[in-house]
């Protein structure tokens, strides 16, 4: 199926670095900046147009909506009247009643809609779900994750759209960490969060815009707790205000053991295994090559759309998880548990690829 990306931000170079090892063709390019556009189209071969162009074309199947997150409503719903298949980066929608609007359209027009992340299709995380439904760690019974980073003034030219209400860490970082959990384990049932700000005002830092001053629209620290459907509890930490720092813990506890995964946002790193007292070791798995990268959940809609089959970044998912993060906080805002609307199935396994040896390294 022919792609083509209307956003031609940083993370669109990863797609298009990427879409080589895939079974769809990256076609064409369009942003509100046509330089940016026809920056992307030189470095890989694309076609420019503008963004009515590109969804006006009837050779192009799927659009790939890379925009920043206040634009992503409009430009999913424009796609899909325009007959377009979407596969849209995270979050879907920035309130849990426009994704749900995205949905329904999508459904009365007869297309596909999907969303990122797409880690959890990656072969550790499909690995640690294994682990996990095999009984590794005995019964699940938490979640401990913290995410924690900042600084972004110092190396992003347009800061100020990661304070935007819509984005905050919550809804930009929070989605790799609650999708990650609803695929392991099942959808969230109810929500209590806490929401600060510890620095309000920030100047940026780089580019042409270098001095401006911008304030924080959402808050740039939670922490919430949260009860699966499944009794499973989990904690997660979100934050903007950890300067040059990049945290990534997450963990599941269970009866019998702790999994230990990597970082939610990177295909690349270890999954570890400890089972009561004992040591820690890494867990071989086989690894998909290029295809353990962004872009395999725009490639699982392509085999999903040909075998008929549901694909398993869904829109559904994406609105759950958007759902969840609104709900902490309004929780934080209401100053109670609240319970959340929205419930989605676990995206079905991925395919394993080739077996790797069977060989535990012990790591202290």
């Amino acid at each position: 199926m022919r792609v083509g990306i209307v956003g031609c931000g940083v993370i669109s170079r990863h797609y298009a670095q990427n879409a080589p090892a895939f079974d769809f063709e990256l076609v064409a390019c369009a942003d509100v900046d046509r330089r940016a556009a026809e920056s992307l189209a030189a470095e890989h071969g694309l076609a420019v147009a503008s963004v009515a162009e590109l969804l006006a074309d009837d050779s192009i199947d799927i659009v790939l909506n890379l925009t920043p997150p206040a634009a992503h409503v409009e430009v999913v719903r424009q796609a899909i009247a325009a007959g377009k298949h979407v596969y849209s980066e995270k979050p879907l929608a920035t309130f849990s009643a426009e994704a749900g609007e995205l949905l329904s359209e999508a459904a009365r027009r007869g297309v596909r809609l999907a969303c990122a992340p797409d880690i959890f299709l990656g072969s550790a995380y499909q690995a640690a779900r294994a682990l996990v439904d095999e009984g590794a760690i005995g019964e699940p019974l938490s979640v401990s994750a913290a995410m924690l980073v900042g600084a972004q003034s110092s190396w992003h030219p347009n800061p100020d759209i990661f304070f935007l209400d819509g984005a905050g860490p919550l809804l930009d970082m929070g989605p790799y960490y609650l999708t990650a959990m609803v695929a392991l384990l099942g959808p969230v049932r109810r929500v209590a969060g806490f929401a600060s700000t510890r620095v309000l005002e920030r100047a940026i830092e780089i580019g042409p815009r270098a001095g401006e001053r911008f304030t924080a629209k959402t808050p740039t620290h939670t922490a919430a707790v949260l009860e699966l459907a499944s009794g499973v509890t989990a904690n997660l930490v979100a934050s903007f205000e950890a300067d040059h720092q990049y945290v990534c813990d997450f963990e599941i506890h269970g009866t019998k053991g702790v999994l230990a995964l990597p970082d939610p946002n990177a295909f690349e790193g270890v999954v570890r295994l400890r089972n009561g007292r004992g040591s820690w070791h890494d867990v071989p798995f086989a690894s998909r090559g290029g295809r353990d990268a962004r872009g395999i959940g725009v490639d699982d809609l392509v085999q999903a759309i040909a075998e008929n089959r549901p694909h398993r970044a869904s829109g559904e998912l994406a609105h759950h998880v958007v759902d969840v993060a609104r709900s902490i906080l309004d929780a934080a805002a209401a100053g109670r548990t609240i319970e959340v609307t929205t419930s989605v199935d676990r995206p079905e396994a991925m395919p394993a690829p080739a077996p790797a040896p069977l060989r535990i390294r012990r790591t202290r």
